[in-house]
């Protein structure tokens, strides 16, 4: 057992040198990076049949069903990276069966059309919907000047419910930076020993409700508090599968499906009027409640960037059909469908919207799921140390429950 989890660990670093930022983290043995540092720059064809050889030994191994699981998954979804990686040619949407357990297509448009009616509703005024959105979004972002601060504040707020709520280890602490340049809105890294960084990027407009979703998603109770209680014993020599994140797994679908709920499993409904109460203190309004009626809506049309996604890679669109698309559906500015669609291209972001859009599909059904008895906070809790495979959780909540998920939300 010790041999396999070593041999997955390095092959999962092998493929890090392959791809800069494949290694989401690692907190296992030292001296396994410095060996794999140390080897010939590897071939990806060679590491998807490691991949292979290391998936058919695991009936030979003693581990737990949970372990095999969840280790089955992984190595299925590092075989296809190898494989991707070697030129071999599959269709996207096979790539993200392979990588994420998920079966994807393009979301309802009727439900979008709905969507939109309920903006209009909400969003009074005259004028084109995308122009009263947007000016909706400029009237609740945050200062350039206030953006570090109100990043601590937010993180404070959202730490000592986590704490309350999940339990948090002694010494545990987050860095955060600003930078500008990047494709994506903010970023965790683990260093080990729970201290994390987040980076935020301060290019894109930041609204005080996304803010207060890219702390809790980014670390409390998102990426920072899930890696903290996965690392419980980081002076335990035996190797875990567990200390090592990979991107393009179904690892990660889950990873940011958890941290997507966030805020909302932490704070609970409502979040808006607590939300109104935190940028009060910093000096700055919201109207909290309107902000989070807002999100519900704009939850709906999540699926919007992943059918976007489709029409690049599965259906080879042009580029101009697809900003379009965003534009229409999204409402965003020709500028905002360019930089997501900067994202869906990037070689290695390409698939992850998925992990964002199925994720929190999944995990919000699977938590509308639970017991009379358990509450939201409990079932998440349960997921933190180590959450099962994203078919695991899937073989668990009816697919009613699945597909009616977009239309429940709208309607909170």
């Amino acid at each position: 057992m010790r041999t396999l989890v070593t041999e997955y660990l390095m092959l999962g670093l092998r493929f890090g040198r392959l791809v800069p930022g494949f290694v989401d983290s690692y907190t296992g043995d030292p001296r396994l990076r410095a060996r794999v540092d140390a080897e010939e720059r590897p071939d990806p064809a060679r590491l998807a049949s490691a991949a292979a050889r290391l998936r058919a030994r695991l009936d030979q191994v003693p581990l737990s069903r949970r372990r095999r699981t969840f280790l089955e998954a992984q190595l299925r979804a590092l075989e296809c990276s190898g494989r991707k990686l070697a030129g071999s040619r599959m269709s996207f949407r096979g790539e993200l069966r392979e990588y994420f357990q998920v079966e994807v297509s393009f979301g309802d448009q009727d439900e979008y059309r709905r969507a939109h009616a309920e903006l209009d509703e909400l969003l009074t005024g005259g004028g084109p919907l995308a122009d009263r959105l947007a000016a909706f979004r400029e009237s609740t972002r945050v200062p350039p000047d206030h953006l570090e601060r109100c990043v601590r504040v937010l993180s404070g707020a959202l730490r000592q419910r986590v704490r309350g709520v999940f339990g948090l280890p002694p010494g545990e602490t987050v860095e955060y930076r600003i930078v500008t340049g990047e494709p994506w809105s903010g970023l965790h890294s683990y260093l080990g020993n729970h201290r994390s960084r987040v980076v935020v990027n301060a290019d894109s407009t930041v609204r005080m409700a996304g803010l207060a979703h890219l702390v809790a998603h980014e670390a409390y109770p998102g990426h920072h508090t899930q890696d903290c209680h996965t690392d419980r014993f980081p002076d335990d020599p035996a190797p875990s599968e567990r200390s090592m994140c990979l991107l393009n797994t179904p690892q990660s679908l889950m990873a940011e499906g958890l941290a997507e709920l966030g805020l909302v499993v932490t704070v609970g409904p409502g979040w808006g009027g607590w939300l109104r109460e935190v940028f009060a203190e910093l000096g700055l309004h919201l109207d909290g409640e309107r902000a989070e009626r807002l999100d519900a809506i704009m939850n709906v049309l999540r699926p919007v960037r992943q059918d976007a996604a489709l029409m690049l890679h599965e259906y080879h669109a042009d580029v101009d059909d697809v900003l379009a698309y965003l534009r229409r559906w999204l409402l965003v500015s020709e500028e905002k469908a360019r930089q997501l669609v900067r994202f869906l291209s990037h070689p290695s972001w390409r698939a992850y919207t998925t992990t964002y859009v199925e994720g929190r599909r999944l995990l919000s059904s699977w938590l509308d799921a639970r017991p009379p008895t358990v509450s939201a906070a409990q079932r998440y809790a349960a997921l933190l140390s180590e959450p099962p495979t994203p078919r695991t959780v899937a073989e668990r909540v009816p697919r009613a429950e699945q597909s009616s998920r977009v239309l429940r939300v709208a309607q909170r």
